[in-house]
């Protein structure tokens, strides 16, 4: 039916959403050699067919959804969403054009952007949904409430008052609304289409503008369709077709009258009939057999007086409307419906009896004039040849069109089609307008015609190779997601609970050459049903603390990244990280691990992202990985460990007795150092400033008292027949690699040594707290940390507090209710707190402006009162 293949040209890209333009809304449409087109946004583009390049660009305050061209005035009339209808005059330069071309000048715009002025909104009426513009009239669709409503003014011209003089209006059928927010109309998912149908010779309209809807009916359709008033009025008819599928008319006279001489509004508008589904397009064919000759010979400038009238609805259902005579001779309108492949997008009238119109899939042809009757020239009074039964629609082989016009630059026994794809793209598709009759093939052309099937089966196998692979990575990328939510969902509702995935971390001493490294073991374990696979990432995070002796200094973090690579359920994998010490030989304790599995969008999902075929858009494939969101994966946390001095702690002299107690490694030191220390003659005094802190300073000591019920409760599972002070050392060093030698002797004290070499005694008794409570003494169980160091008595200090404090809030949940107590005692030694407080910020305030001799003697009164607070007297309960 189309003679040969379709030649398709790109003429232009313009941007559009990720995922395509939306249906319904785009419009393109021809004037000489310019293009006007708009893809549903805010912009109108101007294209130059001659020139190969983009004019000019209208900016507008909403998205634009409908374009008129009036060519003789060279007026672009714009409906724009929910603003109302702009004018445009393509022969003097905007107002703003001065401004778009600095602001192009700085953004490095190939062409200029013009914003359209307020002032050139000539008709400003937010419940406009469609238009169309004769010579001296304008014709509105508005949506109220629960009535489309068709309304007549003086057409406005640009730099006119924006309210032009209306002169008539008529409500049509009702509609159910969609809901949305109360007292504001919500956008219709189809717009209305409207068109203006005109007689032979008749006055209006002259001139008529170019765009969708502006057409000529023979004399015998245009009586027998709208009525003889209409007829013989001459008058236009305004065809209306609805979002619900009804098709009507308006006689424009009778609208112009209706307010002098207002009768009955409904005898103003006809149904012609119903398609049952959103009325996309209205248009006018040329079906006579023996007119197509006249009709291709025919300047696009001239009048073409048309015998079919078609609407096409979205769903694929097409009515034909066509004058015929009836078995007694008389005229009657002849309709057919007929069921085209669907959704429709859009159609376009073009080439005598086609109509072009496209799907999803396909830009296909119909042709009206199959199967007609030709006139009998010696019988001049029959009947106009009938309407086809059934309709063959002709493949064109062009994709996702969302609007079509028929180009009036076509050359001599061709048409030639402005199309605007799914992606953007501008394109014209020239097509043959003779109908291929039988020729006789040679053989140069059966090889050339070979040549071309076998290179299109080449293209086609290599392209559904590409889209197979894209399949198939799109699928696995969408298991995984799946996978990767259901495993997110389980691990954020299991916190209280078992948990799928865990990550368990202990921490051991393992030798060097040089010295001994505390390590820590984090244990990934998958206990559940799900698999880890490509894409997740087990990250742990060490986080040290501060100096105990430089309160200000910052602590530091190490990340380290582990790809998890097939962790099938009941699989483990184990990690073994370096804590300290460091070259230096310090650890800044507590160090805390944080554990989490991290998912890879842009590992997983980045290569789905990509087109399947790389030269089908190759913008895209450079930023498809642009498309995910900023945070480029999923984080679920799965552990947090605290590592403190009461885990760091050895003891040499606890090794089991058939089992020779390894030396300890100090910290890391030069050899050269460390040979000449044990090459000095020894003396009878140590030397040094550790030595003299020995001799003249006792050891800082700092105690905490806490009840012995209240112990007893908490370590009722774990005494089994165990001294209660043997029991609360074993609780303390739970999670020290030494637990198990602890465990096989009862000790209430124990001697161990710090990461730095220190000594630190733990020494644990019974007292009794006399002062407290009313009632009587109270039992308590003392712990008291001793040691050498200031620094390593504070970590195991602040480590022991810790799980006291996680002692109590447990007991605590479990409703435990303290004894009655002495609330003066308790006031007095929070007085006594509080005097000790101001005086340590006093003494530090001291010594930052003593000297060498006297900041002395206020050193050593700080710490006299940093031992105080430290055994501040009270019991926990």
């Amino acid at each position: 039916m189309a003679g040969d293949a379709p030649r398709v040209h790109y003429l232009a890209g313009f941007s559009c959403p990720l995922g395509g333009l939306e249906a319904g809304k785009p419009r393109v449409l021809c004037h000489e050699a310019e293009v006007f087109l708009s893809t549903g946004s805010e912009f109108v583009y101007v294209y130059d067919q001659e020139g190969g390049l983009l004019t000019a660009v209208y900016r507008f305050p909403g998205q634009v959804w409908h374009l008129q061209l009036l060519a003789p005035h060279r007026a672009l009339y714009v409906l724009c969403a929910r603003r109302g209808i702009y004018c445009l005059s393509l022969d003097t330069p905007s107002r703003s054009v001065s401004q778009a071309n600095k602001d192009s000048e700085d953004g490095e715009l190939p062409y200029p952007v013009i914003p359209v002025d307020p002032d050139a909104c000539v008709l400003p009426d937010a419940t406009l949904c469609a238009f169309t513009v004769l010579d001296d009239m304008l014709v509105t669709l508005a949506q109220g409430p629960t009535q489309w409503k068709m309304q007549l003014f003086e057409r406005p011209c640009l730099g006119e008052d924006p309210q032009p003089g209306q002169v008539g209006e008529v409500e049509l059928s009702t509609y159910t609304p969609h809901p949305g927010i109360p007292g504001k109309p919500t956008a219709p998912c189809f717009l209305p289409v409207l068109c203006c149908v005109s007689l032979p010779g008749s006055r209006a309209p002259h001139g008529h503008p170019q765009g969708r809807g502006t057409f000529t009916l023979e004399e015998a359709l245009f009586g027998l369709l709208f009525g003889a008033d209409a007829t013989l009025l001459e008058s236009p008819v305004i065809l209306c077709g609805l979002p619900d599928g009804q098709l009507s008319c308006v006689v424009l006279r009778a609208l112009v009258t209706s307010r002098s001489a207002p009768g009955n509004p409904k005898a103003l508008v006809r149904i012609l009939h119903h398609l049952e589904e959103p009325v996309i397009f209205i248009g006018a064919l040329k079906t006579e057999p023996q007119a197509e000759e006249a009709v291709e010979s025919e300047l696009p400038s001239e009048e073409v007086h048309s015998d079919c009238l078609v609407a096409l609805g979205h769903d694929g259902r097409m009515l034909a409307i066509k004058a015929s005579w009836d078995e007694s001779g008389n005229l009657v309108p002849e309709l057919q419906e007929y069921c085209l492949p669907g959704p429709v997008l859009c159609a376009a009238c073009g080439g005598g009896s086609r109509i072009y119109h496209s799907t999803p899939l396909d830009l296909c042809v119909v042709d009206l004039a199959q199967g007609s009757t030709p006139l009998d020239p010696q019988q001049p009074n029959r009947a106009p040849g009938g309407l086809p039964p059934t309709l063959c629609p002709a493949s064109l082989s062009i994709c996702s069109v969302l609007t079509v016009s028929v180009s009036p630059r076509a050359p001599a026994g061709e048409t030639m089609l402005l199309a605007l794809s799914a992606k953007g793209r501008l394109m014209t598709c020239s097509l043959s307008c003779k109908t291929p009759g039988p020729t006789r093939m040679t053989a140069a052309s059966a090889d050339r015609k070979i040549k071309e099937l076998l290179s299109g089966i080449g293209d086609v196998s290599e392209r559904v190779s590409f889209l197979k692979k894209a399949v198939d990575q799109r699928n696995k990328a969408l298991t995984s997601l799946n996978e990767a939510m259901n495993l997110s969902c389980a691990l954020l509702s299991s916190r209280q609970g078992p948990r799928p995935i865990s990550c368990t971390t202990t921490t051991s001493w393992s030798r060097l050459p040089l010295q001994d490294v505390l390590t820590a073991t984090c244990l990934l374990e998958n206990s559940g049903d799900f698999s880890l696979d490509r894409g997740w990432t087990l990250c742990i995070q060490v986080l040290t603390s501060s100096s105990a002796l430089d309160l200000d200094a910052a602590g530091s973090a190490v990340s380290y990244t582990i790809p998890v690579d097939r962790l099938g359920p009941g699989s483990q994998r184990e990690v073994t990280l370096p804590l300290g010490p460091t070259e230096s030989g310090v650890l800044d304790l507590p160090v805390t691990v944080s554990c989490a599995l991290f998912y890879s969008l842009r590992e997983v999902v980045g290569g789905a992202l990509a087109p399947s075929d790389p030269l089908e858009d190759p913008f895209l494939e450079e930023h498809a990985l642009d498309l995910l969101p900023e945070q480029e994966g999923i984080c679920l946390p799965l552990s947090r460990h605290t590592v403190d001095m009461l885990q760091c702690l050895r003891f040499p002299g606890l090794a089991s007795p058939h089992a020779q107690a390894p030396s300890l490694l100090s910290p890391a030191c030069d050899p050269v150092d460390t040979f000449l220390e044990t090459c000095r003659v020894p003396s009878r005094e140590p030397a040094g400033l550790a030595s003299l802190r020995a001799k003249y300073l006792p050891p800082p000591v700092a105690s905490v008292q806490v009840s012995a019920e209240l112990l007893r409760m908490a370590l009722e599972d774990a005494r089994s027949g165990v001294p209660l002070c043997s029991a609360t050392l074993r609780w303390l060093l739970a999670e020290n690699a030494a637990v198990d030698t602890v465990k096989a002797q009862t000790l209430s004290s124990i001697q161990g040594v710090a990461p730095s070499g220190t000594d630190i005694h733990l020494i644990i008794h019974e007292v009794t707290v006399t002062d407290l409570c009313p009632a009587g003494p109270i039992q308590a169980v003392e712990i008291q940390v001793e040691s050498s160091s200031l620094a390593d008595m504070c970590r195991a200090h602040h480590a022991i507090v810790g799980r006291m404090q996680a002692m109590v809030r447990e007991q605590a949940a479990q409703n435990s209710s303290p004894p009655d107590l002495r609330m003066q005692y308790l006031r007095q030694i929070h007085a006594n707190h509080e005097v000790l407080l101001r005086e340590v910020q006093a003494l530090r305030d001291r010594l930052c402006t003593e000297d060498e001799a006297s900041s002395c003697a206020t050193a050593q009164r700080l710490l006299q009162v940093y031992k105080q607070l430290r055994s501040p007297s009270l019991v926990l309960l």
